[in-house]
């Protein structure tokens, strides 16, 4: 037997909610007790339909806004030795990547410098700052900021990895996100941007 779909199921709950909703202001007066208990059954009803359209939203619209928000972006995928990444709505390009171990998502930007994570993010992944490497003064979009270096052990995503790769950890009030910079990309045989998509080619060996 095949389901209602789940459009059909959200129109027929937001109807009875409503008729439910509507009836008990209306006998409310009479009937006091049996008014509020319709009226809340049909606000819980509304409230019911609502997360169920904001979870299909972020479930079937994966390049959708609602999919950034709830943490869903487009996956990679590898085509022979390249490693292809989708443009996200958000017009970046993110991948989920394996770093010291731990998932973190990055977003790649081919207008930094260097990789850096977080603090959050170099936590998450066991990054420390060298002490022997003085303190940087990076420019974002923030202002300036002092970071801190460190080594990244190893980094992979797709047929992507660099080993030893030199990081700067961003302090707690500085920006929340993890980026892939330059020094990471100029590692590769190649990088290209064509049809929304951005390529990565290995160096061979």
């Amino acid at each position: 037997m095949t389901g209602l779909p789940l459009d059909t199921l959200l129109l027929g709950l937001v109807t009875v909610a409503v008729l439910a909703a509507s009836a008990g202001w209306m006998i409310e007066k009479d009937r006091p007790a049996l008014g509020r208990g319709l009226r809340q059954s049909g606000y819980l009803g509304m409230l019911a339909a609502g997360l169920l359209l904001v979870g299909q939203m972020a479930q079937q619209a994966e390049r959708s806004d609602a999919a950034i928000m709830f943490g869903s972006k487009p996956r990679l995928s590898v085509e022979g030795s390249e490693t292809v990444i989708p443009l996200s709505s958000d017009g970046h390009f993110w991948v989920r990547a394996e770093v010291n171990g731990a998932e973190l998502d990055l977003m790649i930007d081919t207008g930094a410098t260097y990789t850096s994570l977080s603090k959050d993010g170099a936590e998450a992944v066991g990054l420390e700052p060298d002490p022997l490497v003085a303190p940087a003064q990076l420019n974002t979009a923030n202002g300036t900021i002092t970071a801190r270096a460190g080594i990244i052990g190893e980094l992979r995503f797709g047929t992507i990895e660099a080993r030893n790769l030199e990081a700067m950890i961003l302090p707690a009030e500085g920006l929340d996100t993890n980026v892939i910079g330059m020094n990471l990309l100029s590692q590769l045989a190649s990088w290209r941007v064509e049809d929304g998509r951005l390529v990565l080619v290995p160096k061979s060996g």
